[in-house]
């Protein structure tokens, strides 16, 4: 797991098939699987400068605004909690 973190963080795309040829034959075999059947998205994730992150993490951020609210998130309440009183 450590080699592919690093590998992710130096961007090295040339280790990544090893990596899974030799993870599959390990206790991470299952992982290795995951990773092998969704080599195109990996490598891209490698290779490619763009990343969702922020996206991801606004959209976490207000599915837990809505699941603190009980219902109560009308598009009002929302916009007062994320973004700030009007």
């Amino acid at each position: 797991i450590g080699r592919f973190h690093a590998m992710i963080r130096k961007k090295a795309e040339m280790e990544l098939e090893p990596w899974i040829e030799e993870s599959k034959r390990s206790l991470i075999a299952s992982f290795a699987n995951g990773i092998a059947n969704d080599k195109g998205a990996v490598h891209a994730a490698i290779t490619q400068p763009w990343s969702n992150g922020q996206v991801e993490a606004q959209i976490t951020k207000l599915k837990l605004v809505k699941r603190q609210m009980y219902g109560r998130a009308k598009l009002d309440l929302l916009q007062a909690r994320l973004i700030g009183a009007p």
